[in-house]
Formats: C-alpha cells, structure tokens, sequence
C-alpha cells in the first residue's frame, strides 16, 4: 500500500532519486497532468483511498507536469498518468491506465 505526497520541485525528486542508489527501498512516482481529465481523477482517488500514515506504507511521490515539467524526461515519460515502482527487483514502469489503478490497489 502507497501513502500519496506531492513533490514541488525537481529539487526534491533529485534528492529522493540519488537516495534510492544507496538505500534501494521500495517507492513509487507518478507522474501526473491536471490538465488530464484521467489523472485530475486519479488524483482525486488517491486522496481519498489511500493512507496518508507514511510509517506504515510505502511512499508515493507524485510529479505534476506543470510544477514539474523537467523531471518527465528522467524517465522518458510522454503518456499520463505513468506510474514508476522501485522495488527490490528492479525498476518497474506502467502507463496503461487500468494497470496503474490495480498497482496502486485502488
């Protein structure tokens, strides 16, 4: 389970990826547009399904394309809402839709 915070700056998505070299814990971004009627919605689940108790589940960063319109291309991402799992595996990316509501258990 993912409990939502939103980043403001490109700034603190740097921090949190040069952290994840060292530490390789489990945690999610998802890149969003409020300008998409299928990622407003989203977000809207989100806020209102998911915990908002980080000590008990996973963060889930999640980037606005209009506060944060440089940090797509770190992952390449031209399809929203595009969810990015780092997992003890490996690096994980989804962008269709219906799989992006079942990742995040919603």
């Amino acid at each position: 389970m993912y409990s939502p915070i939103f980043l403001r700056t490109e700034n603190q998505l740097n921090k949190l990826l040069k952290t994840q070299r060292k530490s390789r814990k489990d945690w999610g971004i998802l890149f969003v547009s409020l300008w998409d009627d299928a990622s407003k919605t989203l977000v809207e689940t989100i806020n209102s399904k998911l915990p908002t108790d980080e000590e008990k589940s996973k963060p889930l960063y999640i980037v606005d394309s209009f506060k944060m319109p440089h940090a797509f291309v770190i992952f390449k991402t031209t399809k929203i809402p595009h969810l990015i799992q780092f997992k003890r595996g490996g690096l994980e990316s989804e962008d269709y839709l219906s799989k992006v509501y079942e990742e995040l258990g919603l």
